[in-house]
């Protein structure tokens, strides 16, 4: 779910606005409208309001400046949505190289550079007293403080996905880089906002509360990207066989329909999950709810082997592969549990969604009950706020690292 309202689309891009938007328009608007009291209270307000209108525009084609960079990379972008002086793209999947983040991330800057420069020229062509000129005037002025504002370095700004890039780049790796310029955002967003209340209690000057607001942004968002980072290291150094359990049991292949019902599923039992094996050799998975679909008078008569899935047909991963693989697996072929087997080929365990969520919560020593663990097991679903398959379609191994 998208945090806001959606506002149309541009290049088949949803478009969201944040709810930190209405803020945006009534601040912008009595701010500019100061500035032209002289013009009256109606022209005041109006030339506010277009103001803030024409910022919004320019927040628009700076997050599309980012956006078309990443599709000609062959990214999809599946939303934007717009917020204070920035916004935040949501892409398909992660950047291949630091070069590609680098080029994404300096596309929305120079993009406001350009409509600085653009409009700085044409409200030239303008009187000095016009008032369209100044309007002009004052959007390309808006557009100079986007492009330096949005440069800092430190995540969720654009300079904060350029200081990633070149630490990415310095070290070989993109966790490195994400780490430091989550610091730096972090670092910064402190900063802001102790400057914000120094200024408001030595000056009484109610502006710092905006640099406040600013700092508290970029903390929080900062804190999210730390979660996705944290998120993303666990899907990829936690191992299947790090979290499989031995919930299942082994039965014996030969055992008729009814026997194999009356034995197993007739009785109360902790297992849910059963394979079948001859000699010692594990056959496959048994589909044990096919039997209700079997005429009564062949359950005597009929195998196990009759509603056996054969191990190389199933789903499975090996061992060693990393959750976040277990993960993609499970939601492209939506199983509510996946298969392990050992390097010899056998069953070594089973894994559903709350096998996964423990071992995270085990790794990132998170504070989610064994409760909701429970209830992610019988409702099939992550816990709210753990966009599990979201994180690990995005995510690729090779450059996470």
């Amino acid at each position: 779910m998208q945090a806001g309202w959606k506002i149309g689309s541009l290049f088949g891009i949803p478009l969201f606005l944040d709810y930190s938007w209405l803020i945006i328009l009534f601040w912008v608007t009595y701010i500019n409208s100061q500035d032209y009291q002289e013009r009256g209270l109606f022209l005041a307000w109006g030339a506010g309001l277009i103001i803030a209108i024409l910022l919004f525009c320019s927040v628009v084609l700076h997050e599309l400046g980012h956006s078309l960079v990443a599709i000609s990379q062959g990214i999809k972008v599946n939303s934007i949505r717009l917020f204070l002086f920035s916004g935040v793209a949501s892409i398909e999947r992660d950047y291949r190289t630091p070069g590609k983040a680098f080029q994404v991330a300096i596309a929305g800057p120079l993009v406001s550079l350009v409509l600085f420069f653009l409009l700085g020229l044409t409200s030239f062509l303008f009187p000095t007293s016009s008032l369209v000129g100044k309007l002009i005037s004052r959007v390309a002025e808006i557009n100079l403080i986007l492009a330096i504002f949005n440069i800092i370095p430190g995540l969720p700004l654009d300079g904060g996905q350029v200081l990633k890039a070149a630490i990415w780049k310095i070290t070989g790796s993109r966790l490195t880089g994400v780490k430091w310029a989550v610091k730096s955002g972090k670092g910064l967003g402190w900063l802001a906002i102790s400057l914000g209340l120094i200024i408001v209690l030595t000056t009484k000057n109610h502006g710092g509360f905006w640099i406040t607001l600013i700092g508290w942004f970029a903390l929080h968002n900062a804190k999210i990207y730390q979660r996705i980072t944290d998120l993303q290291s666990a899907l990829i150094n936690i191992k299947a066989v790090e979290v499989m359990t031995q919930d299942f049991r082994v039965v014996d292949a030969n055992l008729t329909l009814s026997q194999f019902a009356n034995k197993y599923l007739l009785k109360s039992s902790k297992f849910s999950t059963y394979f079948a094996a001859y000699r010692g050799r594990y056959l496959g998975f048994v589909y044990d709810d096919a039997i209700r679909y079997i005429e009564r008078s062949y359950r005597d008569t009929q195998t196990l082997r009759m509603i056996i899935c054969p191990l190389n047909q199933m789903v499975t991963v090996s061992e060693k592969v990393s959750l976040l693989e277990v993960i993609n697996r499970m939601g492209f072929y939506q199983k509510r549990q996946i298969t392990v087997l050992s390097p010899a080929g056998a069953v070594a365990g089973i894994i559903d969604k709350s096998d996964i969520v423990r071992g995270i919560v085990k790794y990132l020593k998170l504070n989610i009950s064994e409760a909701e663990i429970k209830r992610v097991k019988t409702e099939d679903s992550y816990p709210l706020g753990m966009k599990l398959e979201a994180i690990a379609k995005v995510t690729s191994v090779s450059n996470f690292k």
